[in-house]
């Protein structure tokens, strides 16, 4: 077997194939090519046979691709190769093995909806208001439950440590312990079920686990610095036997915690394996000189790492470039513009834009789309395209045109008002009778509900009626009143219910959405404020007339386009050049992540270093000194990150209104809000939008020492209270002993 492509650290990590390994594989370093060449060495070399080897990854894309690689380089097919995901191994261990756990071998994979309808049942039968208890935080609760591996009676084996150190008492175990039974009882895993089923049957069945610690003499995973604790567990006890285990990671691209990814798997792992092999894989084949050295000094101020450093043989390469804009819409320009001036060189395929949160990629895409320049959002969908977008887009449509029975039917139950299919058929056939729109129908019911007694509507749906009808004709004597469409929208958005409905189901994708929702906002202030310089129109209808005509830029007429994405949806890609935007604190790193304390500052950084090792060959850090949200200017210092760069691996340009000079800067962050105030004709940040009117005046109900029940933690007396209005935080110990920091305006508190 020729192993000559490899280097030195890639050989070892290779050839030294018996025993616990961790295998260190910074950024661009050649992990993929140094598994496949393990895996086939294996094979080749030591004659271990396919059955014998179990390596696992974290979705069947990157499996497929492993497994094709792997036979493209041995040149014939490997068959029953057992190249897989965690979840689809745990699936096949369950299938085989159900009887001893009390499951038949059809079992059923419930999805989250299926979940959530159970625990739903749950509170129903303990007559429980969903508005009392949110099942969303329940299935939360039981998902972190599983992320650590948890099941009835796992505190009994010394194996798991005391990681369930949980009050089982509390309401929300109460309702986890019925769920699993419930599932049980109806012969239904859950999707984190799959794992903890295999751990308990491994635990409880020590033969069983025997059969499978015999047939797997190797086993190898990666993106290990991704795995939760239950899955560690869970290769614990597979690899108990023959010891044989390699593991493949990073810890400075740890990123996904909010998933359940426990970086202490990869920081802990000489604990259980003293004796354990450590290769590090520390050469860069990806990136230039001054981006690999500037993007592990920025690694280096985290404490949470193994401690590896980066280097290359490429060339030095261009010094990174820092932009600091006058505000974010002078930041996307400048990005379009510079993207504009690489397209003449460079394929657009070539360039990527990384932000931190999809809601910024609004603005980029109207820059993009006004430069003519084509591009794609990837691993998500484009502004106007998602869901909550188009649903308020929707409200304002029918505000616009009551006659537009499209956008009726998407918005009279968003949120759910009791308007179910048979009730929107029901309501159709009547309208076509009467020879009229949909929302005029819906109007003239509410205004005498007897004359339409003969369709034979709920009270729920009546009230519904009712709500909505209200919510609009007060929204059509605003815009008739001249009162901005900003301010009209906000009011759509909070008194429909839709943004609390998003606010009651606490998720990640959730608090995107409300995200996108704040930029909806900042969307259309923008438009105000451009229509208004322009001694132009300022309405609800000429606002969607200009979004409409904005977005007539045809992707498939091209071949070549810009790539738009989140950080977290970079890994594992590389781009010749890249721009990170939005580089400001509270924005990159956000403000959760600051609450959080050290170890969300140390995720933020590390997802910082991530976006700057995609880069090939030039890297572009943007940054704003105003950023409108919610309607509202807020002015952010640069990112604490930019100034861990150090000083000779770039130059900062600053670029205000129309100009642009190149400075070196150093130093800690700068107030620049009278700097900005000065440049009026951009923004005038004293006008207020609904939103900020009513959320500014609200007097706090928090005071130390009140005791008080958040909705997934229980019980807790607040310690701490800091800031005021939407920026209000409190600081609660509970029960359990934890301490935790929260913004009020999300935060489930309930004082008692």
């Amino acid at each position: 077997m020729d192993l000559s492509n490899l280097n030195e650290a890639q050989k070892s990590a290779v050839v030294d194939f018996n025993g616990p390994m961790m295998i260190l594989a910074g950024a661009g370093s050649g992990k993929t090519r140094t598994i496949v060449n393990r895996i086939q060495y294996l094979i080749d070399q030591e004659n271990i046979s396919t059955s014998n080897i179990l390596a696992m990854t974290f979705s069947n894309k990157a499996a497929k691709e492993m497994r094709e690689r792997i036979e493209r380089q041995a040149g014939y097919p490997l068959g029953t190769f057992f190249i897989t995901t965690f979840h689809s191994f745990c699936a096949r261990v369950l299938r085989n093995e159900a009887s001893y756990i009390g499951l038949s071998r059809n079992f059923s994979i419930y999805d989250d909806s299926e979940s959530k309808s159970v625990i739903k049942a749950i509170l129903g039968r303990r007559g429980i208001s969903l508005k009392e208890v949110n099942p969303n935080e329940i299935k939360y609760y039981i998902g972190e439950l599983k992320n650590v591996g948890h099941f009835k009676g796992a505190e009994a084996f010394d194996f798991f440590g005391d990681e369930f150190d949980i009050d089982k008492q509390d309401l929300y175990y109460e309702i986890y312990e019925e769920y699993e039974k419930e599932l049980h009882v109806s012969n239904a895993v859950d999707f984190g079920g799959m794992i903890v089923g295999v751990l308990e049957l491994f635990c409880k069945h020590p033969k069983v686990l025997e059969r499978y610690q015999k047939r797997f003499k190797y086993v190898l995973i990666d993106e290990y610095q991704d795995t939760n604790r239950a899955q560690f567990y869970l290769l614990r006890l597979l690899s108990e036997l023959h010891k044989n285990i390699c593991v493949v990671g990073d810890e400075d691209q740890s990123i996904y915690s909010w998933r359940g990814a426990d970086i202490h798997n990869i920081l802990d792992f000489e604990k259980f394996y003293p004796d354990y092999k450590l290769v590090k894989l520390e050469q860069n084949y990806r990136s230039s000189k001054n981006i690999i050295e500037a993007a592990s000094h920025v690694i280096s101020f985290n404490k949470e790492r193994k401690g590896k450093k980066l280097w290359t043989e490429n060339s030095t390469g261009d010094d990174i470039e820092i932009i600091e804009c006058l505000d974010d819409r002078k930041e996307s320009e400048y990005v379009a513009q510079e993207i504009l001036k690489l397209s003449e060189n460079a394929s657009l395929n070539e360039i990527s834009v990384f932000y931190r949160t999809n809601s910024q990629s609004r603005m980029l895409e109207d820059a993009l789309r006004k430069k003519n320049i084509a591009y794609k959002i990837v691993g998500g969908i484009k502004f106007y395209d998602r869901k909550e977008i188009k649903d308020i887009i929707s409200y304002l449509k029918l505000l616009a045109n009551n006659k537009d029975s499209l956008s009726f039917s998407r918005v009279i139950n968003s949120p759910t008002r009791g308007f179910g299919a048979v009730t929107l058929r029901k309501l159709e056939n009547e309208a076509i009778n009467d020879g009229i729109s949909l929302y005029e129908l819906v109007k003239k019911i509410s205004e005498d509900f007897e004359v339409y007694s003969h369709l034979r509507l709920s009270q729920k749906v009546k009230r519904g009626m009712v709500d909505f009808v209200d919510l609009m004709e007060e929204a059509r004597i605003l815009e008739a009143n001249g009162d901005k469409p900003s301010y009209i929208c906000q009011k759509i958005i909070e008194e429909s219910g839709y943004l609390d409905h998003l606010k009651s189901h606490k998720s990640y994708e959730n608090q995107a959405r409300i995200d996108n929702l704040k930029e909806l906002i900042s969307a259309i202030s923008q438009y105000e404020m451009v229509s208004k310089s322009q001694d132009q129109e300022v309405s609800v209808e000429h606002f969607l007339e200009s979004i409409t005509l904005d977005q007539n830029l045809e992707d498939d007429a091209y071949q070549e386009m810009v790539s738009l994405m989140t950080i977290h949806s970079s890994k594992g890609l590389e781009f010749e050049y890249v721009f990170i935007v939005g580089a400001e604190e509270n924005i990159f790193p956000s403000v959760m992540s600051l609450e959080e304390g050290d170890h969300g500052l140390e995720e933020e950084r590390r997802l910082f270093y991530v976006a700057m090792t995609r880069a090939m060959r030039k890297l572009h850090i943007t940054c704003a000194k105003g950023r409108m949200l919610w309607g509202k200017v807020q002015f952010q210092e640069p990112s604490r990150f930019i100034y861990e760069i150090p000083e000779e691996y770039l130059i900062w340009k600053n670029i205000k209104k129309n100009s642009s000079f190149t400075q070196k800067r150093t130093g800690s962050y700068i107030d620049y809000s009278d700097e900005f105030s000065q440049d009026t004709d951009d923004f005038d940040a004293d006008e207020k939008t609904y939103y900020n009117a009513a959320s500014e005046t609200r007097d706090s109900d928090y005071e130390e020492g009140q005791e008080v029940n958040h909705g997934l933690y229980g019980l807790g007396v607040i310690i701490r209270t800091e800031g005021s209005g939407n920026d209000e935080k409190v600081t609660i110990r509970f029960k359990q002993g934890a301490t935790k920091k929260f913004l009020t305006k999300y935060a489930p508190i309930e004082i008692l």
